[in-house]
């Protein structure tokens, strides 16, 4: 059977990688976008597994660059089945004083103006179509009250709402939309969102590890589910009482974590 094509976002490291990864096992051709260099040196690893992959170098907080980056998809002249929009960026520190706006701003134009574009690109594509699956990577953090992470967790929460809102809307036209919503992930997104520091920092890189939050998502996807908190127990119990837990209590503890990790 011919290959179908697959694209994912933030694909040169972390979960975008895995993401990569763990499509080319299961059988899909790759088109990929990401900001790093190092994303032609992950081809080599995809072809091995039998896929196709053609790349497509671009920053997508520039909506010229992504226009760009979806035209180039279109002209292979293959649908895409699969499309994991995935890339983002944190800061850290406290908002009036601490953190930086020029970081802020890039924030809400990569996790919020690129998701907004690239999924509204897919979805036309797949509800044309009448068949498709959009993963949107949101986070734990979507739901929570988070100082010192205020940017970041709104840019989440958009990405939450915009994911399950757009699940309604194509529910009857045979596309399917998960939210993938991990907790901490061992990946350079500490070192970017400058948390190294921090106690969450140091806590994040022994949490869960990016092949394992990939798989939570793409299994979900598959299955139709409308969200998944990946991948650990902790993360799940934590997706299970966020509901339950006041939004005084969820700041307290989000401060105790922003902590230098040596106190």
């Amino acid at each position: 059977m011919a290959r179908e094509l697959a694209f994912v976002t933030g694909a040169s490291s972390g979960i975008g990688y895995q993401l990569a990864y763990q499509l080319a096992e299961r059988g899909y051709d790759l088109a990929l976008t990401a900001h790093s260099d190092r994303l032609s040196e992950v081809v080599p690893e995809l072809e091995r597994l039998g896929a196709q992959v053609v790349t497509f170098q671009a920053d997508a907080t520039n909506h010229d660059e992504i226009a760009r980056v979806w035209q180039g998809v279109e002209a292979l002249g293959r649908p895409v089945t699969v499309a994991c929009i995935n890339a983002g960026i944190g800061e850290f520190g406290q908002f009036a004083d601490e953190s930086d706006l020029d970081q802020e701003l890039a924030i809400v134009q990569l996790n919020c103006a690129s998701t907004v574009q690239f999924g509204k690109y897919a979805a036309r594509q797949m509800a044309a179509r009448g068949s498709g699956n959009i993963l949107f990577t949101a986070s734990l953090a979507s739901e929570t009250v988070s100082p010192y992470m205020a940017v970041y967790s709104a840019s989440k929460a958009f990405v939450l709402s915009l994911a399950k809102s757009i699940r309604y809307e194509l529910k009857d036209r045979g596309v399917n939309v998960t939210a993938l919503q991990p907790g901490p992930v061992d990946t350079n997104f500490f070192e970017v969102a400058h948390m190294t520091g921090t106690k969450f920092g140091a806590e994040g890189k022994k949490a869960n590890e990016p092949d394992a939050v990939a798989k939570s998502g793409l299994d979900a996807l598959f299955k139709g589910e409308e969200s998944v908190y990946a991948s650990d127990w902790m993360t799940k119990v934590a997706g299970a009482v966020i509901g339950l837990t006041p939004d005084s209590v969820q700041a307290a503890l989000q401060k105790k974590m922003m902590q230098p990790a040596d106190k």
